[in-house]
């Protein structure tokens, strides 16, 4: 008897889910995100920071130092524990300032302002193994809003700037690692400064925009590390200072956004093409920005995150631009409006953002991570 009831509930069982099988749809497994695109937020920074600087060691770890209220320290983030650690003081306090990782895995320091608004030429060199910093040889000239760019011979090219309250130099200096000294290099065609710099595939170094905005500054320059020479190159659509670049895998150069008396904010985007030295316009971002942050994600889309908005408010949005296409795609939200921030890649394909200030005088120590979104 036990038996046959068994049998029943059995049949009974599978016949159920027969039925239940037979009115199930399909799903598309090649469809459902494996991982959608977020931002989360993580252990907070030891200071509040804006206008500091942020570089990925070769470890994966990030160096985050200096920045406003005029910090001399810096501090490190492992992915790994999710913990930041800070390293002892550099020897002057310092924002608006450059940081480079060198060949040798230390990490190159350049200018900025510090407490007293003193334009500093001052430099030094951050040791990750040892987590100390050593002061190296002063630059020729005070800079502030500068930028410095690795060579592929290694050296280390500072073009530009701010070297007091009133002069913007054309002046350019490389570093020499190898020497530990710095030389004069060929100036550039127009001083300026807030402008952006990347290197090219082909080892030349291409200046993009800056200020002073007077000069209506649309033009761009490439320097040649073989004659140590600048030529104009094609310029760019529209005048731009506080833009974001980043070089794409394919080797040209995407610009965004910025700022121009005559245009406002720009929410147009332009691409580079080094074979021909002509600028093109892409696709407009969602919305207008200057002093967005930009990097490039492992599927070679770009995310701009951040932007000023003017009389200290920020922006929380972010985007995300696909060179297949030419076209800008908004994303999740930061947890925090931001400008002056950073923002960097991981080695595990994540985003870092920190710091930066959002309405008012809130100024911020956090930080948040964003996840690209990943699909089957």
């Amino acid at each position: 008897m036990r038996n046959c009831q068994i049998y029943t509930f059995a049949f009974a069982l599978t016949l159920m889910l027969m039925i239940d099988l037979a009115n199930c749809v399909p799903v598309n497994l090649d469809n459902i995100d494996a991982v959608p695109s977020k931002w989360s937020n993580i252990k907070s920074m030891n200071r509040v920071r804006i206008y500091h600087t942020a570089s990925l060691l070769k470890d994966g770890k990030l160096l985050v130092a200096g920045g406003s209220d005029y910090y001399a320290d810096a501090e490190v983030y492992d992915p790994v524990t999710g913990n930041w650690t800070l390293t002892e003081s550099m020897s002057a306090s310092r924002c608006w300032h450059t940081e480079t990782v060198l060949e040798n895995g230390k990490v190159l320091i350049t200018g900025g302002q510090d407490e007293t608004v003193n334009y500093l030429n001052t430099a030094e060199l951050f040791d990750p193994s040892e987590r100390k910093w050593k002061r190296i040889p002063n630059m020729r000239y005070k800079r502030i809003w500068h930028t410095a760019t690795l060579l592929k011979n290694g050296k280390v090219l500072i073009v530009g700037g701010d070297n007091d309250s009133t002069s913007t130099t054309n002046g350019c200096e490389i570093y020499d690692p190898v020497k530990n000294s710095w030389s004069v290099t060929g100036s550039m065609n127009h001083t300026r400064s807030q402008h952006t710099a990347v290197l090219l595939n082909n080892g030349k170094v291409l200046v993009i925009g800056g200020s002073p905005v007077t000069d209506n500054f649309n033009n761009c320059e490439l320097y040649d590390p073989l004659t140590e020479k600048w030529t104009l190159s094609a310029s760019m659509n529209y005048p731009r200072i506080y833009q974001a670049s980043v070089v794409l895998k394919n080797g040209k150069v995407l610009v965004a956004g910025g700022w121009h008396p005559g245009y406002s904010d720009h929410k147009t985007t332009e691409l580079y093409d080094p074979s021909t030295k002509i600028w093109t316009l892409t696709g407009n971002m969602t919305q207008e920005r200057d002093e967005s942050t930009i990097s490039l994600l492992e599927d070679d889309k770009v995310l701009v995150a951040g932007a000023d908005k003017g009389s200290l408010h920020s922006s929380s949005s972010a985007e995300v631009y696909d060179p297949l296409t030419g076209n800008w795609t908004a994303v999740d939200d930061m947890n925090y409006s931001r400008a002056g921030h950073t923002q960097n890649t991981l080695k595990n394909g994540k985003v870092l953002v920190t710091g930066g200030y959002g309405n008012g005088y809130d100024f911020y120590s956090s930080a948040e991570v964003y996840t690209p979104q990943k699909t089957h």
